[in-house]
């Protein structure tokens, strides 16, 4: 099993945060149906401030490439990430159009 981990910002603003953080409790089952699909395995997301933290746990044949194919087979994908942008922002060494950005990992204990 492979880990990836990313960040990404969401928007300083305490009420999106809080209704950014609804939607989370209780995600549509197309978007839990894609990301089980991709070959994620465990999905986690934390957050301090606005910044965001995602642990991904993942099958050996997950690619961010098969993952892009397998949610483009579900509409509800393209209308959560619109909905979800709402309350995200690119983090400031994000390229045009780059959201949750990959991470190095720098230590392991």
């Amino acid at each position: 099993m492979k880990r990836h981990c990313l960040a990404l910002d969401l928007k300083d603003d305490e009420a999106l945060i809080k209704k950014y953080e609804e939607y989370h409790k209780e995600v549509w089952p197309e978007i839990i149906q894609s990301i089980k699909e991709s070959g994620i395995i465990n999905m986690e997301i934390y957050r301090v401030g606005n910044r965001m933290f995602m642990i991904m746990e993942v099958d050996d044949d997950f690619t961010f490439e098969k993952k892009a194919l397998i949610d483009a087979k579900y509409p509800e994908n393209e209308k959560w990430e619109e909905l979800m942008w709402q309350y995200q922002q690119a983090l400031p060494m994000a390229k045009p159009g780059e959201k949750w950005m990959l991470m190095e990992k720098v230590f392991q204990l």
